[in-house]
Order: C-alpha cells, then sequence, then structure tokens
C-alpha cells in the first residue's frame, strides 16, 4: 500500500481514480511527455495510465503517487517507483513529470528526498535505480546534482512513440550513498524559501 508522504511544501499522497480529474488539468502538456515511453496526449490515455497505474500497484511492482502542492492544496504531477522488489528490496524511482510551470522550483529535488527517505529509512532498500531518456540531459543533470551514481546506458532499449530509439542512461542510489545523498537533497530543499 502506497503511504502519504509529506514534505514541507509538497505532499505526496497514494494515486486514486479521485485524482483523475486534477490530473487531467496539468497532464497535458507535450513537454512533460516528449521523453517518456508512453506519452499521454487525451482523457483516455490519461485514465488508461491511472488505471494501469492502479493495476500495477495491486500485483505489488508499483508504488504510485500524485504531486500535491500543499499552498492551494493543487495537484502538479506524479511520481511512483517501479519494478519494486521486496525480496531483493530494490526499487526505480521514476516516470515523474511536473506541471511545466513548476521545472526549476525545487518541487522535484523535495519530492526525491521524500520517496528516498521512505525508501531506505522505512522499507530498508538496498537500491534505488533511476532511468533516462539520453537526450534528457536535464534529468541527468538532477541524478548527478543529487549524488546518484551513473551506471551505464543501455543501447537501443525502447522504441518510442514515434518510433525512434530511445538509449536509458541509468544512475542509482545505494543505502551506502544514502546519507551523503540526503544530505545533499535536504540542503537543496532548506535552501529553498
Amino acid at each position: 500500500m502506497t503511504p502519504m508522504l509529506e514534505g514541507r511544501r509538497i505532499r505526496l499522497e497514494p494515486m486514486t481514480r479521485e485524482h483523475l480529474p486534477a490530473l487531467e488539468k496539468v497532464a497535458f502538456d507535450e513537454r512533460i511527455w516528449r521523453m517518456m515511453t508512453h506519452p499521454v496526449k487525451t482523457p483516455e490515455q490519461l485514465r488508461a495510465w491511472l488505471e494501469k497505474s492502479l493495476e500495477l500497484e495491486a500485483a505489488g511492482t508499483v508504488v504510485p503517487w500524485v504531486t500535491v502542492l500543499k499552498d492551494g492544496n493543487r495537484v502538479i504531477g506524479s511520481t511512483r517507483f517501479l519494478d519494486f522488489d521486496a525480496a531483493n528490496r530494490t526499487t526505480e524511482l521514476g516516470n515523474t513529470w511536473l506541471a511545466p510551470e513548476f521545472h526549476g522550483a525545487g518541487i522535484n529535488p523535495e519530492a526525491k528526498l521524500l520517496q528516498l527517505t521512505y525508501a531506505f529509512e522505512e522499507l530498508k532498500l538496498n537500491r534505488v535505480a533511476l532511468k533516462t531518456h539520453h537526450e534528457n540531459f536535464q534529468s541527468q543533470a538532477a541524478m548527478k546534482k543529487m549524488g546518484a551514481t551513473y551506471e551505464g546506458t543501455f543501447r537501443n532499449h525502447y522504441i518510442m512513440a514515434d518510433g525512434s530509439l530511445r538509449h536509458s542512461v541509468w544512475y542509482s542510489i545505494i543505502k551506502e550513498d544514502w546519507p551523503r545523498v540526503k544530505a545533499v537533497l535536504e540542503s537543496r530543499v532548506g535552501a529553498i524559501r
């Protein structure tokens, strides 16, 4: 079961069907989905995306959240754990998106701090992986900035919706990295007013 995670400016709420109308208000900017393997362009696609998220949550392989800005109680995006593996105590943190007006506003570091604290301190995970499109330099820079370790690139990993090939650039944070990464994220979140 997905827990509620509360930070200073945001709250990560367990995704529910009730979030769909609020997600529809922010989810259709093409910049959000450009680097994603399954872009969402219509209300029907968003509903299918949400239903698949809940299905995978019920199967125990995904932990999906909706990102809520506490000021105004406004839904502004989503994030999740993918490929959750309780037996090996690993997951991937991804499928993260925010309404473009919140890019660069310090929301993502706060969300990562909440998720990684939950991963390493509550779930006692050994590893959290992160991956991104080879052309998503902003995401790669963010992963490096938080202290994730580059692990390699899976060439020709996915076929994108437009038919192009995506190489996936992989990073990870392991439990031994967590104190250092946590300090970096806490400093970044604390510096935002």
